[in-house]
């Protein structure tokens, strides 16, 4: 069977900035992304349905036959063994929420078929994980982390931990081939912690699960990580960190804290950026949404930043109770900045300026070198779709 992760269009919307540079299934919670949930329990590759100007990037496959998987859902066996049951005419939901579909090659970019009569709607009983607004992915990073690890460590055998480490529930302690973990606390108690391949956590660093480090990903020297927290791949993260998930390849290097906050790639943090995330009134937290231009409640007392791809911020860089920055914007100067700032912005408390398309890619293609990797067309061709698409409106 050929299966395809649709984007359903609002949702994709309400999760701005996270979603300007991929679809919603590429975005981390737990320990892994939702499409790597979904081709590990699936045991196939799957494709995209999603904005044109991502389609290159993350393009469809179509078939004679097909299931549509609705990429803002994380799998479950339940789910997986219903969706391998199904057939033409059915969808599977869970109260409104349609999961996933099977249509012919003719069908596939026609989801107004999914209601249309004669369809057979097939329930699933139980709810499963999904997100919806950026603040969901710290919200429901807890029990993804506890459902990847399960699927990840299930009938493997852990690498060994140095006896220079202090382990509390070493049970649930899972280290990768190639991690480096020497002196650190690990508290696993309250939940799992999964050190992926070739990470290290060095000396001094305090981590309480739930907790995961995925490969090559790197916790400096002294950290302090409270659970639930997701370092993504090739990340390097310092300094005082709680209930937060980085995609991956991005830093926050040094001190200064960063809580209940969603960080896309390669973002890096300068030292001593704050992030409050908690408002001195105790109220609830409103935060910026794309889909309805302007700030709506979250329903969170605590909520910190969401930044989006390839932004950056200068050292002591004070961010507000719920701020949203979006796609490559740089920031830096005094005081507490907007707790909205537009994608290619540059500049501060001051004021601000538009980012240079040409310098906004130069950029990028050395910290694609730091990371040994090279910034091919296609990712140049995407982050100018994102470029040409905010400079419309710069509320985008």
């Amino acid at each position: 069977m050929n299966y395809i992760l649709f984007d359903e269009s609002n949702v994709k919307t309400n999760l701005l900035p996270l979603t300007f540079m991929r679809p919603v299934a590429d975005i981390r919670i737990g320990i892994l992304t939702i499409r790597e949930k979904w081709e590990k329990m699936l045991k196939t590759k799957t494709s995209t349905l999603t904005d044109g100007y991502l389609s290159r990037k993350f393009p469809i496959v179509k078939e004679k036959e097909n299931i549509l998987i609705n990429g803002s859902v994380c799998p479950t066996e339940e789910i997986i063994v219903a969706i391998k049951k199904l057939k033409p005419n059915q969808t599977l939901v869970h109260g409104e929420t349609i999961i996933a579909l099977s249509v012919s090659e003719e069908e596939v970019e026609n989801l107004g078929d999914a209601s249309a009569e004669g369809i057979e709607e097939i329930a699933v009983n139980n709810p499963p994980v999904r997100i919806n607004n950026p603040w969901d992915i710290f919200v429901r990073n807890d029990t993804a982390i506890r459902d990847d690890y399960k699927l990840l460590t299930k009938g493997r055998k852990s690498q060994a931990l140095s006896e220079t480490n202090r382990v509390l529930g070493a049970e649930n302690v899972f280290v990768e081939k190639g991690a480096r973990v020497e002196c650190a606390i690990l508290n696993a108690t309250n939940g799992p912690i999964y050190i992926g391949k070739d990470a290290e956590i060095m000396e001094g660093a305090v981590i309480r699960g739930p907790f995961a480090l995925c490969e090559g990903a790197q916790v400096k020297m002294s950290a302090k990580i409270y659970g639930p927290t997701t370092i993504g791949p090739r990340s390097r993260v310092g300094g005082e960190v709680n209930n937060s998930v980085f995609f991956g390849y991005s830093n926050k290097a040094h001190d200064g804290f960063l809580g209940h906050s969603v960080i896309a790639e390669w973002c890096n943090l300068g030292a001593d950026t704050n992030t409050s995330n908690l408002k001195n009134t105790y109220d609830e937290v409103r935060l910026w949404s794309y889909s309805k231009r302007t700030f709506i409640n979250t329903n969170l007392q605590f909520c910190g930043l969401i930044m989006g791809d390839h932004s950056k911020c200068g050292i002591n860089t004070m961010f507000n109770t719920g701020t949203v920055v979006g796609v490559n914007v740089n920031i830096f100067g005094p005081g507490f900045q907007r707790n909205f700032i537009p994608s290619f912005i540059w500049g501060g408390t001051s004021g601000h300026m538009d980012y240079d398309l040409k310098k906004a890619i130069e950029v990028a293609e050395i910290v694609y070198k730091r990371r040994n990797l090279n910034m091919d067309e296609v990712d140049k061709e995407l982050l100018t779709s994102v470029y040409n698409l905010t400079l419309k409106n710069k509320r985008l």
